[in-house]
């Protein structure tokens, strides 16, 4: 314990009381011993019961309304005293010797801001969900996933640099927060590590991912798989994430292809499913940022 840097395990709880139990108890058989576990509850209607009483290990921040995603994860940020801060999602669960490959990665290069686990899901351990990633494509604002649906292999146990980390379990260097900040914010909810992972590169650190830490992934168990409010986001952020990170003939290339194929492509869509709620989202989120282009226009830097 005396040689391992000290790992601040950050979680954030938002009426998912049942999945960040379950997510406490599988770190408590987790074999590496310096670390520090810390809990934001972003202001649960549901409240977090006997959490701390149930868990005394973990040090629990309650925040007094729910700040999305950046914003839960930046206030574990703030109070961590690691050398390096893993985001784990609640809905998570994992190996006991996930943290060591990680940890021996990031010692290994300096440069190396962010590391990713390799994700699977949940309830099919034996299917990707993440390996790695190509990238956002400047002009769609879409990302794929390395081996995404793919059946887990040798292949994926190797360690490589990588476009993009994942959200949800994704190591952090206190190096790279100290030089480029917290995570932006303003999107509350999507795309925030992803334009997180942007500002990291220009911070003249890398990503990579790392085969050989594994990560069991609940996914969308707290949103749903096409709720308004995902359909929301992802449309507001997409819009945001492509403004804060392309310029000139790109950035109005990427606009231009949004809004004169993407949205109505997606108001068809929805029109002819008769989803009308998610219609309304998608509305919603394309229109914001037309009635906010002043005040998110910028790239590269954190608005607060």
């Amino acid at each position: 314990m005396e040689n391992q840097p000290k790992i601040t395990i950050i979680t954030v709880n938002y009426n998912g009381l049942i999945h960040t139990e379950a997510f406490l108890n599988s770190l408590r058989k987790i074999t590496y011993k310096n670390i520090e576990i810390i809990v934001v509850d972003n202001a649960s209607p549901q409240g977090v019961g006997a959490l701390q009483s149930d868990f005394p290990e973990i040090k629990l921040i309650l925040s007094p309304e729910n700040l999305g995603f950046a914003g839960g994860n930046n206030l574990g940020i703030k109070e961590g005293t690691g050398k390096y801060f893993f985001l784990l999602n609640n809905d998570t669960e994992v190996e006991p010797d996930f943290i060591e490959p990680l940890v021996e990665l990031m010692e290994s290069n300096p440069q190396i801001g962010i590391c990713s686990s390799k994700l699977v899901y949940y309830s099919q351990p034996d299917t990707l969900q993440f390996a790695g990633s190509t990238g956002i494509n400047p002009y769609t604002g879409r990302g794929f996933a390395i081996g995404h649906g793919e059946k887990d292999d040798a292949k994926f146990d190797k360690s490589y640099k990588t476009l993009l980390a994942h959200g949800a379990a994704m190591m952090i260097s206190r190096a790279a927060i100290e030089k480029v900040g917290m995570m932006a914010e303003l999107f509350f909810l999507y795309y925030e590590e992803t334009d997180f992972c942007e500002r990291i590169k220009r911070g003249g650190f890398e990503i990579w991912y790392c085969g050989k830490s594994k990560v069991y992934h609940k996914e969308s168990m707290s949103v749903g798989k096409e709720s308004p409010m995902k359909v929301y986001y992802l449309t507001r952020n997409r819009i945001i994430y492509t403004r804060r990170n392309t310029k000139g003939l790109q950035k109005l290339l990427a606009l231009s292809f949004f809004y004169s194929f993407s949205f109505p492509k997606g108001i068809f869509k929805y029109l002819l499913r008769k989803e009308f709620k998610l219609l309304a989202s998608f509305w919603q989120g394309a229109i914001w940022n037309l009635y906010h282009f002043q005040i998110y226009s910028n790239t590269g830097l954190i608005i607060k």
